[in-house]
């Protein structure tokens, strides 16, 4: 499961055209490229910083901050020529939300697995096998600390939540093959140690990542369900691997088992299917 600091991209260069050639619609793709990379900016840029780090045309760069601008999701600086995120884009965030009960009922889960364990709990959204977005974050402050942050973006199959991925989803290996051998790894496993993690995944309900994504960090994993047959989201648990051996592995499993359970029958009006 993801921490910002550690992850090792593509290019946003050749992850954009990669995109805007499987694209459709390559106009919304690159000016949702181009929403995100100011949002993951801590300072506004310039029309020509957005287009160099993109892989971007400047005068197609500034045709879509245009547009932008007009639908108040950027704003301009006049004096310093650059450009930020505009409140506008809090409005389509904020209308997810209200639709997405897994917010309001997860946060309080998260609240006290994170007290009780002294670890980070991160609840994350599942798109397919794109890709997996953090929606709900709680940390102690005691223990290990994430750069993780909501809307955080991160490969599908990567670390704990991955495994649950594949575990409970119906996807060919063919599939599932192509997509790992993209993954970085602070420890990488085999294709065929994974295949086994996810096959213990399935029958246990829940994954471990043990310091394969980032080393001596230990990573639990529990699927929460939106329907039957249909994963829709993920608690995770983060911490140093040591230490978690120590308080208690075991028992933060059960109770991240047990919580996501509960969380998938208030969901889906029924025991999830694991």
């Amino acid at each position: 499961m993801p921490i910002s600091k550690r992850q090792h991209p593509a290019s946003p260069e050749r992850e954009l055209s990669q995109v805007v050639k499987a694209s459709k619609a390559p106009a919304i793709s690159r000016a949702a490229a181009v929403l995100r990379l100011l949002g993951k900016s801590d300072v506004p840029l310039g029309v020509q910083a957005i287009a160099r780090e993109l892989g971007l045309v400047p005068s197609t760069c500034l045709y879509i901050l245009r547009a932008l601008l007009e639908e108040e999701f950027v704003s301009f600086d006049p004096d310093t020529k650059r450009y930020s995120l505009e409140a506008g884009v809090l409005t389509l965030a904020r209308q997810w939300l209200r639709r997405n009960r897994f917010n309001d009922l997860a946060q309080p889960v998260l609240d006290r697995l994170s007290q009780t364990f002294d670890v980070t709990l991160l609840g994350v959204h599942i798109v397919g096998l794109d890709h997996i977005v953090v929606v709900a974050v709680s940390q102690t402050g005691h223990n290990f600390q994430l750069s993780t942050q909501i809307g955080s973006r991160f490969p599908a199959l990567i670390s704990a939540t991955g495994r649950c991925i594949a575990a409970f989803g119906d996807h060919a290996e063919a599939e599932l093959k192509a997509r790992f051998n993209t993954l970085r790894w602070d420890e990488p496993p085999s294709f065929e140690e994974w295949k086994a993690q996810v096959g213990q995944t399935k029958t246990q309900g829940f994954a471990v990542d043990s310091g394969n994504y980032i080393s001596g960090v230990t990573v639990v994993a529990a699927p929460v369900w939106k329907a039957r047959h249909k994963l829709g989201h993920a608690l995770v648990a983060i911490g140093i691997g040591s230490a978690l051996k120590r308080n208690g592995l075991p028992a933060l499993q059960d109770a991240l088992r047990t919580a996501a359970r509960t969380l998938s029958t208030q969901l889906c009006g029924e025991a999830s299917p694991e």
